[in-house]
């Protein structure tokens, strides 16, 4: 790694052994973490468009907490009552999802009954909960109350960061240079991060190369 190439970012563990970054653009989601479980009511909601991190830091609120990842199916299968059997807390991905199967009164049902039973829950979503479009307006207005913390989209100092962490998880060097290069060019988002890294480093290793300007160029005009 190039010695020059310094951040002062706040790594934060997670799962699979990755770390995540706080900086300006997720402070205020990291924020509500941390202060569980002194939150004002039992849902917390973390927006952000795809790639941007709130599966991640769900994973790390996970960690911390012990919360329960809760799916559909889940829902669907053990009710509101069951998903909140022994838990601590609850973390419900992709919010709107529940919605659009038919889950209204459910998820009613499992506000209620963790208000009632001081059990927090975060969930994430791709937009804020006034734009759920739930019928249900006892459900609609408990959500437009509950907090909501936006992830914005990476800046250039985030998004190297997080390139020479992945490329440093594999145990390879990138020059400022090479840096530069792929950020002027690169989609601005956490997932685009590991697709490209991914691909450089199979480029490098199948070609025997260092990671160089060339050989990312390489990756670009093969996309």
């Amino acid at each position: 790694m190039a010695k020059q190439i310094a951040f002062t970012f706040d790594p934060r563990p997670a799962l699979g052994g990755d770390d995540f970054l706080v900086a300006p653009s997720n402070a205020a989601a990291v924020q509500w973490v941390d202060r569980w479980p002194d939150w004002p009511g039992p849902v917390v909601v973390i927006v952000a468009p795809m790639g941007a991190g709130k599966t991640h830091l769900a994973h790390v609120f996970q960690a911390q907490t012990g919360a329960h990842m809760v799916g559909v199916d889940d829902l669907v299968q053990h009710r509101a009552d069951g998903v909140l059997k022994n838990a601590t807390a609850l973390i419900l991905e992709n919010a709107e999802a529940f919605l659009a199967q038919g889950l209204d009164e459910e998820l009613l049902h499992l506000y209620n009954l963790a208000k009632e039973d001081g059990v927090k829950i975060l969930m994430t979503a791709e937009r804020p909960p006034a734009r759920w479009g739930t019928a249900l307006k006892d459900l609609s207005s408990r959500l437009k109350t509950a907090p909501v913390a936006e992830i914005e989209a990476p800046d250039d100092a985030l998004l190297t960061a997080l390139i020479v962490k992945q490329f440093a998880d594999r145990q390879l060097s990138v020059e400022q240079d090479v840096l530069t290069y792929m950020l002027a060019r690169m989609d601005r988002s956490f997932a685009a991060v590991r697709t490209l890294i991914q691909a450089i480093d199979e480029r490098a290793l199948a070609q025997k190369r260092a990671i160089t300007i060339p050989l990312v160029r390489q990756v670009f005009e093969a996309e």
